[in-house]
């Protein structure tokens, strides 16, 4: 009996105890504690990717953050695969239209602007963040087109202010602008037309294969399907296979440009 009760006494013991935390798998800047941030960077995690994305409309078959679910996704495999880099919280607030009169994007419902000058400011102030904490390589990659300049310009502004220290900003434009993807769909048998260049059968197709959730399968059809409907191309011709695909091909063109632009350092 005496046996048994210690035994019973032990178990509690053990079950009462707090369990050893383990560091979750992620690289996901906003997933981690602030002392497993310290402990990644003091070990050589000292790239970190801020990812831009538009809020904006992408016709009524697909979803307003469709740029977000993309860029979130290809940065997590970049990050990875580099095996030594971070993901900053995904900046979706970026140039869209003009507020008044609205333009652009901001024609349509749910889409937010961000002046240039504001959207760079905000991109200056998260790069100086975190090269505070010891990030030496902070890159730029964004996923839709109203960004890409803010990026470039910020980047080049913040490695003029730090040429003398270790801190570099890299812009990886070619993962939007250089990635070949519609020179591969064109090779399956796709034209210029149906990728289109917003909201095509290429667009709709990086989405189908990460959050296919977010399409709207009804209401995909030729430049959807109605005058003004925001889209150019035919996103009834999208496949997650496309995506797939299209996705893989932009992670691979950001490796290599990020691999090649801290190699020259």
């Amino acid at each position: 009996m005496h046996r048994r009760t210690a035994a019973a006494a032990a178990l509690l013991a053990l079950l009462a105890a707090p369990a050893v935390a383990q560091a979750p798998d992620t690289v996901f800047l906003d997933e981690l504690t602030w002392t497993e941030v310290r402990e990644l960077i003091d070990n050589g995690t000292t790239t970190v990717i801020v990812a831009t994305a538009g809020t904006e409309q992408n016709g009524p078959h697909m979803v307003l953050g469709k740029h977000k679910f993309i860029v979130s996704y290809a940065a997590e495999q970049i990050a990875r695969r580099l095996g030594n880099a971070l993901v900053a919280p995904v900046i979706t607030y970026v140039p869209e239209g003009s507020v008044d009169p609205p333009s652009g994007h901001m024609r349509y419902a749910g889409a937010i602007t961000l002046p240039q000058e504001h959207f760079m400011a905000l991109l200056e102030f998260t790069a100086r963040s975190l090269a505070v904490h010891g990030f030496t390589d902070i890159v730029f990659i964004g996923d839709s087109g109203g960004n890409q300049r803010g990026m470039s310009d910020v980047s080049e502004m913040l490695n003029s202010e730090w040429a003398n220290g270790s801190t570099r900003v890299h812009f990886v434009g070619d993962y939007y602008s250089d990635n070949g993807v519609n020179d591969w769909l064109i090779s399956q048998g796709e034209t210029r037309e149906s990728i289109g260049s917003h909201a095509g059968s290429r667009d709709t197709s990086q989405l189908m294969f990460i959050a296919p959730q977010h399409i709207r399968d009804d209401k995909r059809a030729p430049g959807g399907g109605f005058e003004d409907s925001g889209v150019s191309g035919d996103p009834s011709r999208a496949s997650a296979e496309y995506g797939e695909k299209g996705i893989e091909l932009k992670i691979e063109t950001a490796l290599r440009q990020i691999n090649e632009l801290i190699g020259a350092r």
